[in-house]
């Protein structure tokens, strides 16, 4: 009878570890199934992001590609002889600007820490000459302009004026210089687009008294032809007009800087009684 009940608690246990191990398998294949599940979507999701993206990528390539061989073929059909003269125009009126912006950038000075430490230099010995250092060690024009005016100090205050307002003339020729060129540029591209769309009308006219017939098809080429050259003319003299107007209102904020420092500097002078 013990070992009847004793086999009996025996198959027992046997079924409960057999069924719940049947239900760890099933928990964990539904986990690993879930998890991979979770891995294709994660993985479907990057790859359509991916897709998109590189989609959007060769439309802005496609766009600029045609944007530039559009403006290509419209400068191959103006015609190269006008054209290239219009682009010469514009690269060097370009090349004349950058110049110039890089210059008068660098012509610009921290006027009221130059004039502080001038104030500070006079105040001390030896500091007429040490106020013409700090000048000479500072690069622009008001610098350029407080080293004339201390080197007059001593001559009195009417010469100290004299000698700042003809340096101050030289050093605006300086700060115009090449302006002159950007302006012959803006003009000069408008004109030579308008005498090429002269010259394209003249030949358009021309083949109409050869064929004897105002034919649209004949005229239209030669008059769009003769257009292209007048609008790339103009797009130049837009561009080199931007270009010229900032850089009028850079000289005349240096010009402007360059007065009000000068004063200053003969205030300066004549607080520290360096002046007759």
């Amino acid at each position: 009878m013990k070992k009847f009940i004793t086999l009996l608690f025996t198959l027992s246990l046997l079924t409960f570890n057999v069924s719940f191990s049947q239900e760890d398998v099933t928990d964990a294949t539904e986990t690993q199934e879930d998890t991979s599940t979770l891995v294709v979507d994660s993985a479907v999701e990057e790859t359509t992001i991916q897709v998109i993206e590189e989609e959007e990528i060769a439309e802005v390539v496609e766009e600029s590609q045609s944007f530039h061989y559009a403006i290509k073929e419209k400068f191959i059909e103006g015609g190269w002889q006008f054209m290239g003269i219009v682009l010469l125009c514009l690269v060097l009126g370009l090349a004349v600007a950058i110049e110039r912006i890089i210059t008068l950038n660098l012509a610009t000075t921290n006027t009221k820490k130059l004039l502080s430490d001038i104030d500070d230099a006079l105040s001390s010995k030896d500091g007429l000459n040490t106020a013409k250092e700090i000048c000479k060690n500072t690069r622009g024009p008001v610098a350029s302009i407080f080293v004339q005016g201390l080197m007059r100090a001593s001559e009195g205050i009417d010469m100290v004026e004299k000698s700042i307002i003809s340096y101050g003339s030289v050093e605006m020729g300086k700060l115009e210089k090449g302006m002159v060129w950007i302006s012959l540029f803006i003009s000069l591209a408008p004109m030579l687009g308008f005498m090429g769309t002269v010259i394209g009308m003249i030949g358009a006219f021309d083949a109409i008294a050869e064929a004897g017939d105002v034919s649209p098809s004949l005229v239209a080429g030669g008059i769009k032809i003769a257009l292209l050259t007048t609008v790339g003319g103009l797009i130049v003299a837009v561009i080199l007009q931007l270009f010229y107007n900032y850089l009028v209102s850079k000289i005349d904020s240096l010009v402007n800087n360059m007065e009000d420092a000068s004063i200053s500097l003969v205030d300066i002078l004549v607080k520290n009684k360096l002046s007759k």
